[in-house]
């Protein structure tokens, strides 16, 4: 091709191209995103056509990158590279392989006003990231109901949350009404990722739940949106008898308490009983009127999943179970070579 475009059908399109900025960049007082990003979607749209149709080739955009900055010099939408990110994001939700797991025409024309809706950084790193149309668009309405910052984005992309969310076992359906057991059910994730701890072989349930306390706000985002932490090892007193609770939350969007048990060793038939005891407690001594009833998640290192089933069977209080993975687990002999937290404190006091 050609060094520097000169067809007439460039041309044109340069005018097109900037009477369309002009106009977008009037509305944009309004509306600033929705509005970019749909000049973008359009100006991607006719890259890919254009190029296509009079066979432009690999220097085409920065030709285009040139004409268009020169027109727009405080504009840095226009770079070369952007330019690659707005080409490349209409490819990924036209290509016929990236959606072959949907019915492509009439989701995306329902779908693509929704890529408006979010940042222009968000669906680059969605684009970058995401394998499937189909995992594009969980991510895509995840941002738009919860708000999520890109960095928590790219952390929920990373730790493949598309694949584990909604995934525990659950008895939710049977036991409450099917808007609650839906939103419920959205708030589980099988398995859960720890990998933010570093724990000892040989580690037990408290050196557990203390890992997790000390990352309190890692853990809370591993759990995802809503969550609000009430307390662990949280004190009952049932008919004058003691009991403690590992973590109990409060999920604002469910209106319920939300107790969670954590067991280091594989799931037994018992762990349920006793999960469904402290959601019975819970309910009878700290739900109000005005709250929902109280949900019990079990989290523990391995489970098989008929036996968790049966176990859930014919339990009336609505309980989930899930694991949870580690990626690094250190030899026992490393133990005593790694600093308490009393003594990280110390060390920062002294200085």
């Amino acid at each position: 091709m050609q060094s520097n475009l000169t067809t007439v059908e460039y041309k044109n399109w340069i005018k097109e191209l900037k009477k369309k900025f002009q106009t977008s960049q009037i509305k944009a007082s309004i509306q600033v995103n929705s509005t970019l990003l749909e000049f973008y979607w359009n100006l991607g749209s006719d890259m890919v056509k254009k190029q296509k149709e009079y066979k432009w080739g690999s220097g085409f955009l920065q030709q285009l990158s040139d004409d268009l900055s020169r027109e727009f010099p405080d504009i840095k939408g226009f770079s070369k590279s952007n330019l690659h990110y707005i080409r490349r994001w209409v490819l990924f939700y036209s290509n016929s392989e990236t959606s072959c797991a949907t019915n492509e025409i009439e989701k995306m024309a329902q779908f693509v006003p929704q890529l408006f809706l979010i940042p222009w950084g968000h669906n680059r790193v969605i684009i970058s990231k995401c394998k499937s149309i189909d995992e594009a668009f969980y991510y895509v309405n995840n941002t738009i109901e919860n708000g999520i910052s890109r960095s928590v984005l790219v952390h929920q992309i990373e730790s493949n949350l598309y694949a584990r969310e909604a995934k525990a076992i659950t008895n939710f359906k049977q036991t409450l009404p099917p808007l609650q057991s839906d939103l419920a059910k959205e708030i589980t994730k099988d398995p859960y990722n720890f990998d933010f701890l570093t724990l000892t072989q040989g580690y037990q349930e408290k050196e557990l739940e203390d890992a997790l306390c000390e990352n309190i706000t890692k853990f809370l985002l591993e759990l995802g949106q809503g969550f609000a932490f009430v307390g662990r090892q949280y004190k009952l007193q049932v008919g004058k008898e003691d009991f403690r609770i590992d973590l109990l939350f409060y999920h604002l969007k469910l209106r319920c308490y939300v107790v969670v048990e954590l067991k280091a060793v594989a799931f037994k038939p018992e762990f349920a009983g006793k999960l469904n005891f402290y959601t019975n407690a819970i309910d009878g001594e700290l739900k109000t009127k005005e709250d929902n009833p109280t949900i019990g998640i079990l989290i523990c290192k391995s489970k098989n999943d008929i036996v968790v089933e049966y176990a859930l069977k014919n339990i009336e209080k609505p309980l989930g179970v899930s694991e949870y993975e580690l990626t690094e687990i250190l030899p026992k002999e490393f133990e005593s070579s790694l600093p308490s937290i009393e003594q990280i404190e110390a060390e920062l006091d002294a200085e």
